[in-house]
């Protein structure tokens, strides 16, 4: 196993993790750290992938790839922020733009590949 799949499957984990530690309260205090730390990673990875390619489909794809990746780090923050600051931010923001995230992430897993075995 390479170190970049390595990366992908741990900072998935802790995505995970993050995401459902706040249902648990004695966890809940951390959830924002390990889903941070898991954006960071998951986002960056992401973020460096790319596609050279002319395949006009496959570009798309993988700017919504990265637009997942960043909206996961966006969530992260919106976790933090309730813990530092109570004058806006109800605290319960950041599963809308998880949602979104998932939603793009999930899809661009099942094209991203089918589109790939389509031009080879």
């Amino acid at each position: 196993m390479n170190l970049k799949n390595l990366l992908f499957q741990t900072s998935g984990i802790l995505l995970v993790a993050g995401a459902i530690m706040p249902m648990l309260p004695p966890l809940a205090p951390y959830a924002s750290l390990c889903f941070g730390i898991g954006a960071v990673v998951f986002g960056g990875m992401q973020l460096l992938q790319g596609y050279d390619g002319n395949n006009i489909t496959l570009r798309r794809l993988f700017r919504q790839q990265r637009l997942g990746g960043l909206l996961l780090i966006l969530t992260a923050a919106l976790m933090a922020i309730p813990q530092f600051t109570k004058e806006w931010l109800v605290g319960d923001e950041w599963k809308v733009t998880l949602a979104i995230a998932v939603v793009l992430e999930i899809y661009t897993a099942f094209r991203i590949p089918q589109e790939l075995q389509k031009e080879s």
